[in-house]
Parts: C-alpha cells; sequence; structure tokens
C-alpha cells in the first residue's frame, strides 16, 4: 500500500512539475520574438514600446495560446486513439480529419473567396463529415470487431478526401489559388487573432473537459470489448464519447492551424515513459507536455528566420526525430 500510494504521489509531483513549468514557459515565450531585434524582447521595451505591446497583446498572445491549445489537443486525442485501438502508432488523422480539413480548406479557397473565417468553417465541416463519415462506413461494414471496422473505414475516408484535395489542386490557379492551399497544408499559427481562439476555444475546452473527466474509463476500455463489457463498461457509449470530444476539438483546431503532423504520434509515447499506462495520469500529462512541445515548436517557427518557418514542418522533425529515439528505448509492441 505505501509502495502504491508513493507511486501516486511522484506521478502527480511529475505532473505538478509539467504545470509549473508549462506556465513558467508561457509567461517567457511572450518575450520570445523578432521584435524589436531577433529572438528576445527586453522588458523595458514592452513597458515602453507602445507598438510592442500591441504586438505583444493582439498577435503574440492569441498565438501562443493557440499553440499550446493545439499542441495539448493533439496529443490528448493521439492517446485516446492509441489507448482505444491499443495500437501506439495511431494519430489524430487517423478517422479522416485532417483530411477532411484539408479538403474542406481547399474548397474554401477554391469557391468562396479564400476569406480566413470563411476556409476556417469550411475545413471544421468536412472534418466533422470525415469523422461521420467514418463511423457510418463502419456500421455498413460486416466483418471484424468495432475497431477494425473503424480502422478500414478511417483509411477508406481520408483516401477519399486525399484524392478530392488532389482534384481541387489540379483546378487551382498555380499562381495564387495552389501556392494558397499548399501553404496551409504545411500548417501554421501566423495569423492567429483573439477571434480565432475564441472561435476555437468553447469546443476545444469542452472537449478535453470530457476526455480529462473519463480518463480513468480508458483504462478499461483499452483491455478490449469483451474484457471491458465484463468490467461492466458501455464499451460501445463511452467510446463513442471519447472519440467525439477528442476527434472535434482536434477537427476545429485543425481548421485554424493546418495540417500539423506528428504531435498526437510521439506525444502520448513521451507521457507513456514518464507516467506509464494508467490514463489517469498520461491524459492530463499528454495535454501538459503537447502543450509545452507545440509552444516550443511555434516559438522556433515564428523565431529562428526573418521568414516564418512553416509549423508542421518542425513538428514533423522534431517529431520523427523524438520517435526514433524513443522506438529504440522502448518496447513498444505493435498489435
Amino acid at each position: 500500500m505505501n509502495t502504491h500510494k508513493g507511486i501516486w504521489a511522484k506521478q502527480y509531483r511529475r505532473l505538478l512539475f509539467l504545470s509549473i513549468f508549462l506556465l513558467i514557459f508561457l509567461a517567457l515565450s511572450i518575450f520570445i520574438g523578432r521584435y524589436p531585434r531577433p529572438f528576445w524582447m527586453p522588458l523595458q521595451v514592452l513597458m515602453d514600446d507602445a507598438v510592442a505591446q500591441r504586438l505583444v497583446w493582439l498577435l503574440r498572445v492569441p498565438r501562443i495560446l493557440t499553440a499550446a491549445l493545439l499542441g495539448a489537443t493533439l496529443a490528448v486525442c493521439g492517446t485516446v486513439l492509441q489507448m482505444i485501438f491499443r495500437n501506439p502508432i495511431v494519430e489524430p488523422g487517423f478517422l479522416g480529419v485532417s483530411q477532411g480539413a484539408a479538403f474542406g480548406a481547399a474548397i474554401g479557397i477554391l469557391y468562396f473567396g479564400g476569406n480566413r473565417l470563411t476556409v476556417e468553417l469550411s475545413a471544421s465541416l468536412f472534418a466533422f463529415l470525415g469523422l461521420a463519415g467514418s463511423f457510418l462506413l463502419a456500421r455498413t461494414i460486416k466483418f471484424g470487431g468495432w475497431v477494425l471496422r473503424l480502422i478500414l473505414s478511417g483509411i477508406v475516408v481520408s483516401a477519399l478526401f486525399s484524392s478530392g484535395l488532389g482534384v481541387l489542386k489540379y483546378l487551382a490557379d498555380p499562381l495564387t489559388q495552389l501556392q494558397e492551399i499548399t501553404f496551409w497544408l504545411l500548417g501554421g499559427l501566423w495569423s492567429v487573432t483573439w477571434k480565432d481562439l475564441m472561435y476555437i476555444a468553447p469546443v476545444v475546452v469542452i472537449g478535453l473537459l470530457v476526455v480529462y473527466l473519463m480518463r480513468w474509463r480508458l483504462n478499461v476500455l483499452s483491455l478490449g470489448q469483451d474484457t471491458a463489457f465484463s468490467l461492466g463498461a458501455e464499451t460501445s457509449r463511452e467510446r463513442f464519447i471519447l472519440l467525439i470530444a477528442a476527434v472535434s476539438a482536434t477537427a476545429v483546431l485543425t481548421a485554424v492551424s493546418g495540417i500539423v503532423g506528428w504531435v498526437g504520434l510521439i506525444v502520448p509515447q513521451i507521457a507513456r515513459q514518464l507516467f506509464g499506462p494508467n490514463g489517469q495520469f498520461t491524459v492530463p500529462g499528454s495535454m501538459l507536455i503537447g502543450a509545452i512541445f507545440g509552444v516550443i515548436c511555434d516559438n522556433l517557427a515564428r523565431t529562428l528566420l526573418a521568414g516564418e518557418i512553416p509549423l508542421g514542418i518542425l513538428t514533423s522533425l522534431i517529431g520523427a526525430l523524438l520517435f526514433v529515439v524513443i522506438i529504440n528505448r522502448s518496447r513498444i509492441k505493435i498489435r
């Protein structure tokens, strides 16, 4: 019993440390940028310079908060999917959400003038359609369990949206629309404002809250449908609620940020290394690590070069390197 209490106390200390580190890092990120000179804004400049104050309040703060939400949401969505499907290489775009959002964004750019709000709404709509399509198609498949059917449905829906995106890119004006679509697909938060943050915040906060409150049920659902049912879990309903909460939050964020890969794949691996397979600690750990990872990548994206580096490039590069390290040091088994 004492050993059990000691392990839990250690986990809570790690969560507390990550929480404090995240708050400190968010505060420091306000001063990271390329104005008035590269890499760092002195406190005195922020206090005296009206341009610096407007830059920080109107652009940098909402962008930093959005980067934290993006990282936390992608990470926790990856954790939920990996535990439910019992597969450590599943990621948030698994159910056609990312591909649906990309197709919707291309529709907004080609046929609705490319207005930012229009692109976000169109991307959100098709992201949800991708999720709904995966569920509906899974219900029509006659063989295999629910998890297998959902996996196959996600592959099919993703392929359909990818094909549609290819057609739209072929039809786009190569001098204007094609460039805008390509740049959106690379991912980034360069134009995020308070309006964008208010657009995503309600869905994201509710989705993260639902997953957090149900985190202990993930332990049961990860045991498999038959075992979970024998323990009294309403597997279909609880799995549906968790998937809707996690993937909905991912959908609205993808509509704003574009395609940002590897966060939902690599961060859950790191969280499991630190907290083990227990969803009670892995879920909040993934949120905190994902938020830190998202802010770090966004700080690098807007600071390293005079021209901003697309966020999706950095997350993929750093995530792939970390994944190589983790996969060589862990005992991950692909089921």
